[in-house]
């Protein structure tokens, strides 16, 4: 006679203390588990409700200013040092992980156009509407008396609008009606280079090809200058204006521009008589707009009071940040930590926004860091399902905005139809369908 016998050994599943944690037998034969599809779609289902439940994006704001800002910087070493100019000609210094002002020095009469931090973080310059370029310390001053006053100014002929520093060497560039560069130990500029336009609005040095650097001009172009040069190196003409570029921090050939006509344009410098990808989705003219420092998406700021993230390949954005108070997004800049957002408005205030709305702050126990790993895995897997994707991609903005996309998605679709239409009673050939990216540029100059 046989007598078949389940034995245990209490080693294998007994705890030593009682802070263990219990082990997890799991039998990965997939003939065991017939509905590991089914099961693996409600975890999804449930990790994506979730996420949208545990959104919160908004960190905290630096309050302070008595207008509204106009200019960001960012320490190119330093996280926890942020810059921010206002309207009046004050530029503030903060210490963002305790959300306190550290300095305040009115650097203008007037508007503050544009801070930048030296490449080695410890100098900052400032322009401003009075023409003037100043040069200031950027180490912290414990005095009582506001004693500040610049390392070196400069006076400019006519108003700069915009200014960046080279992120190798000691040169930074200015525009205005010409773009200047210019050398840290000089009170001249050391260059001028000119393309036949009224104003310049924005220029930008490249973080990878150093000597690269591109400004968007009153013509609604966007002219490309190499300090090595004597002369600019080309020139693209838009269908309206573009506000401020982005140079990809990671790819040296991209770009992402912030146009008037609601729109954000990606565009390869190897190939300029079309963008790669229109990003849409404000509803109004795009002020700012900034890379993440892994180069796979940008942020932007727009006059329609809502802030989007957007992933460089694709079209629509995948966040939308907004609050009651938030008026006309001025300025914007994403951390070197990729885990925060900063942006300036009109009404006064410097927001901390998270780069992903539901990530968890601090420390994480490695079982949590496994289970967000899991879930991520289990969204992108299921992605593409109607109900995930449906989840996933709603937001809540403001009635003012949804009202607004939906007339110009209405008037997309009128102008569509009617072009079709046209083709369709026209002799074969005579009106050649145009895809809408071959649109937005005008020409390309040499």
């Amino acid at each position: 006679m046989k007598v078949k016998v389940i034995s245990r050994n209490p080693d294998n599943y007994v705890r030593e203390t009682k802070k263990d944690i219990h082990k997890v037998f799991r039998n990965y034969d997939t003939a065991l588990h017939p509905f590991e599809g089914a099961r693996e779609y409600v975890r999804a289902l449930n990790a994506t409700k979730l996420e949208r439940v545990f959104a919160k994006p908004f960190v905290g704001n630096l309050d302070g200013h008595k207008d509204g800002i106009s200019a960001l910087g960012k320490h190119p070493k330093s996280l926890s040092l942020l810059l921010s100019g206002s309207y009046d000609g004050e530029v503030k210094l903060w210490d963002v992980p305790n959300q306190e002002c550290v300095q305040s020095v009115m650097c203008h009469s007037g508007y503050v156009r544009g801070i930048v931090f030296s490449n080695d973080g410890s100098r900052f310059f400032t322009i401003g509407d009075d023409k003037a370029i100043k040069m200031w310390d950027s180490g912290i001053v414990d005095s009582e008396e506001d004693t500040h006053e610049p390392l070196n100014t400069i006076l400019g002929k006519t108003v700069i609008t915009s200014i960046s520093h080279n992120y190798e060497e000691p040169f930074f560039a200015t525009c205005g009606e010409t773009c200047n560069i210019w050398d840290e130990t000089r009170n001249s500029p050391i260059k001028t280079l000119q393309w036949g336009v009224d104003t310049l609005y924005d220029v930008k040095y490249s973080p990878v090809e150093t000597s690269l650097l591109a400004a968007c001009c009153s013509d609604r172009g966007i002219v490309f200058y190499d300090q090595r040069e004597v002369k600019p190196l080309r020139k693209i003409v838009m269908t309206l204006r573009p506000n401020q570029l982005a140079w990809n921090p990671m790819q040296a050939y991209y770009f992402t521009v912030a146009s008037e006509d609601y729109n954000l344009y990606t565009f390869d410098t190897r190939r300029l008589k079309n963008p790669l990808k229109i990003h849409d989705g404000h509803t109004s003219a795009v002020t700012c707009v900034d890379y993440a420092p892994t180069g796979r998406e940008f942020v932007s700021g727009s006059y329609d009071k809502t802030i989007r993230i957007f992933e460089a390949h694709k079209a629509n954005s995948r966040e939308v940040y907004h609050t009651k108070r938030m008026q006309h997004v001025t300025c914007i800049g994403w951390s070197l930590d990729n885990k925060y957002i900063y942006s300036g408005s009109d009404e006064m205030n410097v927001r901390l926004w998270k780069a992903r709305a539901a990530e968890k702050l601090g420390a994480l126990q490695p079982r949590e860091k496994q289970a967000f790993k899991y879930n991520e895995a289990l969204k992108e897997k299921f992605a593409a399902h109607p109900q995930i994707r449906r989840i996933a991609r709603h937001r809540h903005v403001p009635k003012v905005v949804y009202n607004e996309r939906r007339k110009q998605q209405e008037q997309k679709q009128k102008i569509k139809r009617k072009e079709e239409n046209v083709r369709m009673n026209s002799k074969k050939g005579k009106v050649p369908y145009v895809p809408e990216a071959k649109k937005k540029v005008l020409r390309e100059e040499h």
